[in-house]
Protein backbone atom coordinates (compact mmCIF):
# COMPACT_ATOMS: atom_id res chain seq x y z
CA UNK A 1 0.00 0.00 0.00
CA UNK A 2 1.33 3.44 -0.99
CA UNK A 3 1.98 5.61 2.09
CA UNK A 4 0.34 8.51 0.24
CA UNK A 5 -3.01 6.73 -0.12
CA UNK A 6 -5.46 7.36 2.71
CA UNK A 7 -8.90 5.93 3.52
CA UNK A 8 -11.60 8.60 3.48
CA UNK A 9 -14.28 8.16 6.15
CA UNK A 10 -17.73 9.13 4.90
CA UNK A 11 -20.39 10.78 7.05
CA UNK A 12 -23.07 8.49 5.62
CA UNK A 13 -22.24 5.27 7.41
CA UNK A 14 -23.22 1.67 6.85
CA UNK A 15 -25.39 1.83 9.95
CA UNK A 16 -27.36 4.76 8.54
CA UNK A 17 -27.82 2.95 5.23
CA UNK A 18 -29.03 -0.19 7.01
CA UNK A 19 -31.51 1.86 9.01
CA UNK A 20 -32.90 3.33 5.80
CA UNK A 21 -33.02 -0.09 4.12
CA UNK A 22 -34.74 -1.76 7.11
CA UNK A 23 -32.42 -4.75 6.84
CA UNK A 24 -28.83 -5.58 7.66
CA UNK A 25 -26.09 -5.75 5.05
CA UNK A 26 -24.40 -9.13 4.59
CA UNK A 27 -22.36 -11.15 2.13
CA UNK A 28 -23.90 -14.49 1.13
CA UNK A 29 -21.10 -16.49 -0.44
CA UNK A 30 -22.54 -19.35 -2.53
CA UNK A 31 -19.93 -22.02 -3.23
CA UNK A 32 -20.21 -25.42 -4.90
CA UNK A 33 -19.44 -27.37 -8.03
CA UNK A 34 -20.33 -26.16 -11.50
CA UNK A 35 -23.93 -27.18 -12.06
CA UNK A 36 -24.79 -27.34 -8.36
CA UNK A 37 -27.21 -24.45 -8.80
CA UNK A 38 -25.33 -21.52 -7.25
CA UNK A 39 -26.38 -18.87 -9.77
CA UNK A 40 -29.93 -20.19 -10.05
CA UNK A 41 -30.31 -20.18 -6.29
CA UNK A 42 -28.66 -16.78 -5.76
CA UNK A 43 -30.87 -15.09 -8.36
CA UNK A 44 -34.02 -16.82 -7.10
CA UNK A 45 -33.22 -15.67 -3.57
CA UNK A 46 -32.51 -12.15 -4.80
CA UNK A 47 -35.94 -12.05 -6.48
CA UNK A 48 -37.65 -13.02 -3.24
CA UNK A 49 -35.60 -10.52 -1.23
CA UNK A 50 -36.37 -7.79 -3.76
CA UNK A 51 -40.06 -8.53 -3.37
CA UNK A 52 -39.59 -7.89 0.35
CA UNK A 53 -38.04 -4.50 -0.37
CA UNK A 54 -34.43 -5.51 0.27
CA UNK A 55 -31.53 -3.90 -1.56
CA UNK A 56 -29.46 -6.65 -3.15
CA UNK A 57 -26.91 -7.45 -5.84
CA UNK A 58 -25.73 -10.77 -7.27
CA UNK A 59 -22.13 -11.19 -8.37
CA UNK A 60 -22.26 -14.07 -10.84
CA UNK A 61 -19.05 -15.90 -11.67
CA UNK A 62 -19.50 -15.83 -15.45
CA UNK A 63 -20.72 -12.22 -15.51
CA UNK A 64 -17.73 -10.97 -13.51
CA UNK A 65 -15.37 -12.66 -15.94
CA UNK A 66 -16.83 -10.55 -18.74
CA UNK A 67 -15.54 -7.37 -17.12
CA UNK A 68 -13.80 -6.99 -13.77
CA UNK A 69 -11.89 -10.29 -14.08
CA UNK A 70 -11.72 -10.78 -17.84
CA UNK A 71 -7.91 -10.68 -17.70
CA UNK A 72 -7.79 -13.82 -15.52
CA UNK A 73 -7.57 -17.47 -16.48
CA UNK A 74 -8.56 -20.54 -14.49
CA UNK A 75 -5.27 -21.70 -13.01
CA UNK A 76 -4.89 -21.71 -9.23
CA UNK A 77 -3.20 -18.30 -9.02
CA UNK A 78 -5.77 -16.62 -11.27
CA UNK A 79 -8.64 -18.24 -9.38
CA UNK A 80 -7.19 -16.87 -6.14
CA UNK A 81 -6.95 -13.37 -7.62
CA UNK A 82 -10.49 -13.68 -9.00
CA UNK A 83 -11.84 -14.44 -5.53
CA UNK A 84 -9.73 -11.71 -3.91
CA UNK A 85 -11.19 -9.09 -6.26
CA UNK A 86 -14.74 -10.26 -5.63
CA UNK A 87 -14.14 -10.24 -1.90
CA UNK A 88 -12.95 -6.63 -1.98
CA UNK A 89 -15.85 -5.59 -4.24
CA UNK A 90 -18.36 -7.37 -2.01
CA UNK A 91 -16.93 -5.57 1.03
CA UNK A 92 -17.78 -2.23 -0.58
CA UNK A 93 -21.32 -3.37 -1.34
CA UNK A 94 -21.85 -4.49 2.26
CA UNK A 95 -20.57 -1.12 3.43
CA UNK A 96 -23.17 0.40 1.07
CA UNK A 97 -25.88 -1.40 3.05
CA UNK A 98 -26.57 -4.03 0.40
CA UNK A 99 -27.15 -7.77 0.77
CA UNK A 100 -24.49 -9.00 -1.63
CA UNK A 101 -24.80 -12.51 -3.06
CA UNK A 102 -21.90 -14.16 -4.87
CA UNK A 103 -22.12 -17.28 -7.03
CA UNK A 104 -18.61 -18.65 -7.53
CA UNK A 105 -17.26 -22.18 -7.50
CA UNK A 106 -14.41 -20.79 -5.35
CA UNK A 107 -12.91 -24.27 -4.98
CA UNK A 108 -10.02 -23.42 -2.68
CA UNK A 109 -10.94 -23.25 1.01
CA UNK A 110 -8.06 -20.88 1.78
CA UNK A 111 -9.37 -18.35 -0.76
CA UNK A 112 -12.84 -18.38 0.82
CA UNK A 113 -11.35 -17.96 4.28
CA UNK A 114 -9.27 -15.02 3.06
CA UNK A 115 -12.48 -13.32 1.94
CA UNK A 116 -14.12 -14.12 5.28
CA UNK A 117 -11.26 -12.32 7.05
CA UNK A 118 -12.13 -9.11 5.18
CA UNK A 119 -15.44 -8.92 7.05
CA UNK A 120 -16.70 -8.53 10.57
CA UNK A 121 -17.38 -11.83 12.29
CA UNK A 122 -21.05 -12.26 11.29
CA UNK A 123 -21.05 -10.40 7.96
CA UNK A 124 -19.78 -13.32 5.87
CA UNK A 125 -22.32 -16.13 5.43
CA UNK A 126 -20.95 -19.12 3.56
CA UNK A 127 -23.66 -21.05 1.70
CA UNK A 128 -22.53 -24.48 0.55
CA UNK A 129 -24.66 -25.49 -2.43
CA UNK A 130 -24.44 -29.24 -2.11
CA UNK A 131 -24.75 -31.58 -5.11
CA UNK A 132 -22.67 -34.57 -6.12
CA UNK A 133 -20.34 -34.48 -9.10
CA UNK A 134 -22.58 -37.10 -10.74
CA UNK A 135 -25.66 -34.88 -10.41
CA UNK A 136 -23.83 -31.78 -11.59
CA UNK A 137 -22.41 -33.63 -14.57
CA UNK A 138 -25.84 -35.03 -15.48
CA UNK A 139 -27.18 -31.46 -15.63
CA UNK A 140 -24.25 -30.00 -17.60
CA UNK A 141 -26.43 -27.19 -18.97
CA UNK A 142 -23.39 -25.38 -20.38
CA UNK A 143 -21.72 -28.48 -21.81
CA UNK A 144 -18.63 -27.82 -19.71
CA UNK A 145 -18.28 -31.27 -18.17
CA UNK A 146 -18.39 -32.85 -21.62
CA UNK A 147 -15.61 -30.55 -22.78
CA UNK A 148 -13.60 -31.21 -19.60
CA UNK A 149 -13.92 -34.98 -20.06
CA UNK A 150 -12.68 -34.54 -23.62
CA UNK A 151 -9.66 -32.60 -22.38
CA UNK A 152 -10.82 -29.35 -23.98
CA UNK A 153 -10.99 -27.46 -20.65
CA UNK A 154 -7.95 -27.74 -18.37
CA UNK A 155 -8.18 -27.16 -14.60
CA UNK A 156 -11.90 -27.94 -14.47
CA UNK A 157 -13.17 -28.26 -10.92
CA UNK A 158 -14.31 -31.75 -10.01
CA UNK A 159 -12.64 -33.33 -13.04
CA UNK A 160 -9.03 -32.15 -13.34
CA UNK A 161 -8.92 -29.68 -10.45
CA UNK A 162 -10.00 -30.19 -6.83
CA UNK A 163 -12.97 -28.74 -4.96
CA UNK A 164 -12.46 -28.32 -1.22
CA UNK A 165 -15.79 -28.71 0.57
CA UNK A 166 -16.49 -26.05 3.25
CA UNK A 167 -15.72 -27.34 6.74
CA UNK A 168 -18.16 -25.17 8.72
CA UNK A 169 -20.49 -23.30 6.37
CA UNK A 170 -23.20 -21.20 7.99
CA UNK A 171 -25.80 -22.70 5.62
CA UNK A 172 -25.94 -25.92 3.59
CA UNK A 173 -28.47 -26.19 0.78
CA UNK A 174 -29.00 -29.59 -0.85
CA UNK A 175 -30.00 -28.87 -4.45
CA UNK A 176 -29.67 -32.51 -5.40
CA UNK A 177 -32.76 -33.59 -3.47
CA UNK A 178 -34.78 -30.37 -3.12
CA UNK A 179 -36.62 -28.12 -5.58
CA UNK A 180 -35.47 -24.53 -6.05
CA UNK A 181 -38.48 -22.96 -4.28
CA UNK A 182 -37.94 -25.19 -1.27
CA UNK A 183 -34.26 -24.21 -1.20
CA UNK A 184 -35.12 -20.50 -1.32
CA UNK A 185 -37.70 -20.93 1.45
CA UNK A 186 -35.02 -22.56 3.58
CA UNK A 187 -32.58 -19.74 2.87
CA UNK A 188 -35.14 -17.10 3.85
CA UNK A 189 -35.79 -18.88 7.14
CA UNK A 190 -32.03 -18.96 7.78
CA UNK A 191 -31.68 -15.25 7.02
CA UNK A 192 -34.55 -14.48 9.38
CA UNK A 193 -32.97 -16.57 12.14
CA UNK A 194 -29.64 -14.79 11.59
CA UNK A 195 -31.48 -11.46 11.95
CA UNK A 196 -30.46 -10.32 8.46
CA UNK A 197 -34.06 -9.64 7.40
CA UNK A 198 -37.23 -9.15 9.45
CA UNK A 199 -39.37 -12.23 10.03
CA UNK A 200 -42.39 -12.28 7.73
CA UNK A 201 -45.70 -12.04 9.60
CA UNK A 202 -48.28 -14.30 7.97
Amino acid sequence: MDDNVFWHHATVTRERREKMNLHRAKLLWFTGLSGAGKSTLAHALEERLHQRGCRTYVFDGDNVRHGLCRDLGFGIEDRTENIRRIGEMSKLFVDAGVIALTAFISPIRRDRENVRRLFQADDFIEVYVKASIETCESRDVKGLYKKARAGEIPDFTGISSPYEIPEKPEIVIDTENREIDECVDSLLVSLESLDVIPTMVV
